[in-house]
C-alpha cells in the first residue's frame, strides 16, 4: 500500500498572527486539547448525585415534550436518569459522567432541553481552523473544504477541496457517526450538526472531543489521496454585547426560544470567519456608548428627559452607508442580480436579541431603504438557531397585508406549572386550564400566545414586492416558529436546501430561570442550584401553528419547504450564486400569478379632511378605517392617490390623533396594506 504523504497544519501561533486585535485577545488564550484536560475542575460525588437529581425533576414536571418523545423515539430518560444515579459512585472519570448525562439529554431529540457543562468546560470551546460543507455534484453529495481563517495556509488543503477520509474513516460514515452525537430531531437536522460538528464543538453542552487531533484525508490537485494532521484547539467561548439569554426572572426571559449549540456555532463562526463583523460591532459599540453620554450632558444641562434608545439608533444609522446593518452580526443586506433584474436579499443570522422594538426597527430600515429593491425580497434564515420570539413574530407583518395571528404555547399539566402559572401574573392566562387539568387528567393547557396579537400588527405591511424564504435543517426555536408563521399566513414561497427545519418548537427556560420565577411568586421551588456553574435547559411551553395547520405541533415536525433546491459548489464557493438564482426564478413565477403592487401613499390633515397623495400599481381600490371604523371605499384612477375626505365632528372634536389603516385590493383580493398615525 503506498504510503500517504502527511503535512501539518497551520499552528496557533500563525491564527493568531492573521486575525484581528478584536480575535486576537481570544485565540491568545488557546491551549491543545492535552493541556486544557490537565487544568479542569471537578465534581464531587455529592455534586454529581445533586445535578442528577435536579435533571430528574426538571423532565417530569416541566418537560413539555416528554410524552410525545417517549412515542416517537422510545426512550425513557427517566429511568436512565434513575440508573445513572444508583450507579454514580462506580463512574469515576469526570468525563464519563459528563458523557453520560450528555447522552441522555441528546435521546430527547430536542436541542432545547440540554444538560449545561460546568463553567470550566461551559465557557470553552475546541474548533479546527476551517470549516466543512456538503454539496451536491456530479449526482452525488460530497463533502469540500469551505472556508479557512485568516492564517491558516496549507500547500493543498485550500478552499473547495474535496474531502474523502476524517481520521481514516470514509467522510458519509463519519458524518453518521458524528450525526449521532446530535439531538436534532430529523434525520437531515443530526446530518447538518454532524458536519458542523466535524470542525467545531460547543462544550457548553458537550464534553472536549475525544481525539486530540484530526487527520484528514482529501483529495489533491491532481487527484491522488493525501492526508494531513491538524489539532483541536480549546480557547474561550467568544462573549457577546449581549447575553444569549437574560439573567433576570423577567417575561423577556420567558420569552426565548433558542437552539443554544446552534448559537454557539454562530459565535464560532465569527471569531473564525468573520472576524471584520466583530470589528464592525465594536465600531457601532462606540458609537452607541458616545450617543448615550450626549444624552446624559444635555439631561444634566436642561433637566429635560430624552430617549436614550432613540438616540442610539440615529447614531447608529448615521455611522453606515448603503445597506450596511446597525446589526452586523444579526443582519446582512444587499442587491442581487439575476438575468439583468434586482432583488432585495436579507440574511438574519439570529433572533437573539433583548430589544425586540430596535430588531423590528432596524429590519424595517433596511426593506425600505432607498438602495433596496421593492419588487423581490429574498429572506435567509439558514442557521439561524432562533432567539426572542417577540422578534421574529413582529416581524411577519411587514410582509403581509394579512393579520397576523401568534402561534400557540402550552405547558405539559403539572401541579409545579399550575403553581408558577398562579403566582406569575405574565402567565396567568395559562392557570385555569393548569387547574382544570388536575381534575381532568388533562395532558396539557389551554394554548395562548407568547407575543400579544396586537404587537404583531402594530406596524402593518410595509414591503410589497413578492417575497421568497430560504431555510435549512439548522433553523431552530424562534426560527421554525416565524418560517412556520410565513408559511401559514402565506406570505410567499418556502425554497428549502433541506427537506425540513430543525422542527424545534418550543420556549425555552432554564433551571436556574424557573427557580428565579418561583421566588418571585414567594414559593418554594422543587427546584436546587446546580454545583460549580452548571445548568440544564427545557423546553417549557410547546408551540402550536396558526390558520390551515391550526394546533399542529412544530417539534419534530418542523416546516416542509414550498420547494428544494441542493446546494452547489457554486453556491458554498461564489456567496450562493445558484441558489439565489433559484430564488429569484421563484420570485418571477410568483409575479406572473399575482402582479406586483406599488403604494407609496402620503397622508396629511388639513382642518377637518384627510388628505391623500402618493402612488400605486396594479391596485383598483382602497378601503379605509379610521380608528378601526370603516370610512370609505375609494377607486383607484391612473394609479393616482388625489382625493380628500372628512373625518367625523366626534373625531374632530377630540384633536388627538387617528390611527388610519389603509388596504388596497387587485380588482377583489387584498394586495396589500397601510397602517399610520396621523
Amino acid at each position: 500500500m503506498t504510503e500517504i504523504p502527511k503535512y501539518d497544519g497551520g499552528s496557533l501561533e500563525d491564527l493568531i498572527k492573521g486575525a484581528t486585535d478584536s480575535a486576537k485577545a481570544t485565540l491568545s488564550n488557546g491551549h491543545c486539547l492535552r493541556e486544557f484536560m490537565s487544568s479542569i475542575d471537578h465534581l464531587e460525588v455529592s455534586e454529581r448525585e445533586l445535578i442528577v437529581d435536579q435533571a430528574i425533576t426538571l423532565l417530569e414536571d416541566f418537560y413539555v415534550h416528554l410524552p410525545m418523545k417517549r412515542a416517537m423515539h422510545a426512550v425513557d430518560p427517566l429511568q436512565r436518569l434513575r440508573l445513572l444515579r444508583r450507579r454514580l459512585k462506580d463512574i469515576e472519570s469526570e468525563i464519563t459522567f459528563h458523557h453520560e448525562m450528555t447522552e441522555i439529554f441528546t435521546s430527547l431529540r430536542d436541542m432545547h432541553t440540554n444538560y449545561i457543562l460546568p463553567s470550566y468546560f461551559a465557557r470553552m470551546i475546541a474548533f479546527l481552523p476551517f470549516r466543512v460543507a456538503r454539496c451536491f455534484e456530479n449526482d452525488e453529495w460530497c463533502y469540500i473544504m469551505a472556508e479557512g481563517m485568516p492564517g491558516f495556509d496549507h500547500q493543498t488543503f485550500r478552499r473547495g477541496t474535496r474531502i474523502l477520509y476524517w481520521n481514516g474513516v470514509p467522510i458519509e460514515r463519519a458524518i453518521e457517526i458524528a450525526a449521532s452525537y446530535h439531538a436534532g430531531s430529523n434525520a437531515e437536522a443530526r446530518r447538518s450538526r454532524g458536519v458542523a460538528g466535524l470542525t467545531r464543538r460547543a462544550m457548553n453542552i458537550s464534553p472536549p472531543p475525544d481525539e486530540e487531533w484530526v487527520d484528514v484525508g482529501y483529495e489533491g490537485p491532481a487527484g491522488e489521496l493525501l492526508e494531513f494532521r491538524c489539532e483541536w484547539i480549546i480557547t474561550n467561548l467568544p462573549r457577546e454585547t449581549e447575553a444569549a439569554l437574560p439573567e433576570d426572572g423577567t417575561e423577556l426571559a420567558a420569552a426565548f426560544g433558542i437552539d443554544l449549540e446552534g448559537d454557539t456555532y454562530r459565535r464560532i463562526n465569527k471569531l473564525l470567519f468573520g472576524q471584520h463583523v466583530i470589528e464592525e460591532q465594536k465600531r457601532l459599540d462606540s458609537v452607541r456608548e458616545e450617543a448615550r453620554n450626549q444624552v446624559a450632558a444635555r439631561m444634566a444641562a436642561s433637566g429635560e428627559l430624552e430617549s436614550v434608545a432613540a438616540a442610539e439608533e440615529t447614531a447608529t444609522s448615521n455611522a453606515v452607508e448603503g445597506l450596511k446593518s446597525t446589526m452586523p452580526d444579526v443582519f446582512t443586506a444587499s442587491v442581487r442580480t439575476v438575468a439583468g433584474r434586482n432583488y432585495g436579499y436579507l440574511r438574519i443570522a439570529t433572533f437573539s436579541v433583548m430589544d425586540d422594538r430596535a430588531f423590528v426597527n432596524e429590519c424595517l430600515r433596511l426593506i425600505e431603504h432607498s438602495d433596496m429593491p421593492q419588487d423581490g425580497l429574498i429572506i435567509d434564515v439558514r442557521g439561524n438557531g432562533g432567539g426572542l420570539i417577540w422578534a421574529g413574530e413582529r416581524l411577519l407583518q411587514l410582509l403581509t397585508p394579512k393579520t397576523i395571528e401568534p402561534s400557540r404555547v402550552q405547558f405539559i399539566s403539572s401541579a409545579p406549572n399550575q403553581q408558577l402559572c398562579t403566582g406569575i401574573a405574565a402567565f396567568s392566562l395559562w392557570a385555569k386550564s393548569l387547574e382544570r387539568a388536575m381534575e381532568t387528567g388533562a395532558a396539557y393547557s389551554a394554548a395562548f400566545p407568547i407575543t400579544p396579537p396586537e404587537r404583531c400588527n402594530d406596524i402593518g405591511q410595509r414591503y410589497y414586492g413578492n417575497v421568497v424564504l430560504i431555510t435549512d435543517a439548522r433553523c431552530y426555536s424562534t426560527t421554525d416558529i416565524f418560517a412556520a408563521g410565513f408559511q401559514d399566513h402565506g406570505i410567499g414561497i418556502v425554497l428549502g436546501v433541506d427537506n425540513n427545519t430543525g422542527a424545534g418548537g418550543a420556549n425555552v427556560w432554564t433551571l436556574d430561570l424557573i427557580r428565579r420565577f418561583f421566588k418571585d411568586a414567594n414559593m418554594p421551588s422543587p427546584l436546587q442550584a446546580l454545583p460549580k456553574d452548571a445548568d440544564m435547559r427545557v423546553a417549557i411551553r410547546r408551540t402550536l401553528r396558526v390558520r390551515g395547520e391550526a394546533g399542529t405541533e412544530l417539534e419534530d415536525l418542523g416546516v416542509k419547504p414550498d420547494r428544494q433546491y441542493r446546494i452547489r459548489r457554486n453556491d458554498i464557493l461564489k456567496e450562493d450564486t445558484d441558489l439565489i438564482a433559484a430564488a429569484a426564478s421563484i420570485i418571477r413565477e410568483m409575479d406572473e400569478k399575482r402582479p406586483q403592487v406599488m403604494f407609496k401613499p402620503v397622508v396629511s390633515r388639513s382642518g377637518s379632511l384627510l388628505v391623500f397623495s402618493g402612488t400605486t400599481h396594479n391596485l383598483s381600490h382602497l378601503d379605509i378605517f379610521v380608528n378601526q371604523r370603516p370610512l370609505a371605499s375609494h377607486e383607484i384612477v391612473d394609479a393616482r392617490l388625489e382625493f380628500a375626505l372628512p373625518l367625523s365632528p366626534s373625531l374632530l372634536a377630540t384633536g388627538a390623533p387617528v390611527d388610519l389603516e389603509m388596504r388596497g385590493y387587485a380588482d377583489s383580493e387584498l394586495a396589500c396594506c397601510r397602517l399610520m398615525h396621523v
